[in-house]
């Protein structure tokens, strides 16, 4: 057998050639004891299909894979397909122990996760029409979906198992909330390939674009030749501008990080908040109490994300980052117009918050930002207690 070489042409296929002597053929014929012309015992040995595939077999040069794949030809690959960087890490990686279980659930026999970024516009993201901003991260989420697809049908049609986890939903939501939903953790694989850094504001922080970048992840069947290396440092200025953007306050000068309270408010219509929604809607009594209970704002942004993509309520913290070797210059040259242009107009913007009852977020809201109106919400975590009807409705449903 002569390996003669592995290729990608010019349809995005990756190819192996693979001679075989006709002493090896003869060879392999009688190790199975098949022809061309009866390749299987029974029925399945003259399908057309089955006919066709062993001719193949039997070509001179036939396509295999090589076990190793090549990581300056994936690379090339990734940046083709439209990732803006990528880096492979294996799934033997000590900081990938968490996800080996999930990985090969996905994907049985999976031994490489290969990392990709693709960067989003950063003043889409800064606006305070937040309309532009989830536009942004939706059009974001589709380009990196179909940069992992193509570099998956590209390692399919090289002969390997190769499988694309979303960017970020649809997800497994028959796990949830009991168990986590996604099927691969992009950021922490990321961060293992030497994407980026976690940030303090619980993103990864590209060392160029800075957290203005969505992740995604393709898991393959093969070793790389080469492996990504973990950043020697953090590009992460420490600037702290995360903590001041954020309006429920779940992020914390020393580190700490509320997921609750970000949850609870950036992710509104989401699964949780959507959840709490209903159930208000199921617990109103007539439309006239739904309308006392929800704003015509807050119904038709409901609307809206049921028939879009839905929308985020915040994702300021990722907004003001300035973190990054292409976006730190205007916050080095004059920081007091960064903030003015920047951080201020999030801040400014009124805007509901929403917060667990008794929560820190409710108290830092309140305290912080006084001009955005605060409403408790129950998150949809919990069933709220079963409520006695009024006695009115009790005529009505009598």
């Amino acid at each position: 057998m002569k390996l003669i070489g592995f290729s990608l042409r010019a349809d995005g296929r990756a190819t192996t050639r693979i001679t075989r002597s006709t002493d090896d053929r003869r060879a392999r014929r009688r190790r199975t004891g098949t022809t061309v012309g009866s390749p299987h015992p029974g029925e399945a040995g003259r399908h057309p299909s089955v006919q066709a595939v062993l001719a193949r077999r039997e070509a001179a040069d036939a396509v295999r894979p090589p076990v190793v794949i090549d990581a300056e030809w994936l690379r090339e690959l990734c940046l083709a397909a439209g990732a803006d960087d990528a880096a492979a890490v294996s799934l033997d990686h000590p900081d990938l122990a968490g996800e080996r279980e999930h990985v090969r659930s996905a994907l049985p026999g999976t031994r490489t996760l290969i990392a990709m970024t693709v960067r989003m516009n950063r003043d889409n993201c800064r606006s305070p029409a937040r309309s532009v901003a989830n536009q942004e991260f939706h059009q974001a989420d589709e380009q990196a979906n179909h940069a992992a697809r193509t570099v998956t049908r590209a390692l399919q049609d090289a002969g390997y198992r190769a499988l694309n986890p979303s960017v970020g939903f649809p997800q497994e939501m028959d796990r949830f909330p009991r168990e986590r939903i996604w099927v691969v953790a992009h950021k922490t694989v990321a961060v293992a390939a030497g994407l980026g850094v976690m940030g303090l504001h619980r993103n990864v922080i590209h060392p160029r674009f800075g957290s203005f970048v969505l992740l995604v992840t393709v898991l393959v069947d093969a070793e790389v030749s080469e492996y990504g290396r973990a950043l020697d440092y953090n590009p992460c200025i420490d600037c702290k501008l995360c903590v001041a953007a954020c309006p429920v306050g779940a992020i914390t000068k020393d580190g700490a990080f509320d997921a609750l309270a970000c949850t609870t408010h950036n992710y509104r219509e989401f699964m949780s908040g959507f959840t709490d929604w209903a159930q208000t809607v199921a617990d109103s009594e007539d439309a006239a109490d739904y309308r006392s209970r929800v704003s015509d704002s807050e119904s038709a942004s409901m609307w809206q994300s049921l028939s879009s993509p839905p929308g985020y309520k915040s994702g300021y913290c990722l907004a003001v980052c300035p973190a990054g070797e292409d976006v730190l210059g205007p916050y080095l040259d004059d920081r007091k117009s960064f903030m003015d242009t920047v951080l201020r107009p999030l801040q400014d913007k009124k805007e509901t918050l929403y917060v667990l009852p008794g929560s820190h977020a409710q108290e830092y809201a309140r305290r912080r930002f006084p001009h955005k109106p605060v409403k408790e919400v129950t998150g949809g975590w919990q069933p709220p207690a079963k409520r006695s009807a009024s006695p009115e409705r009790e005529k009505r449903t009598s």
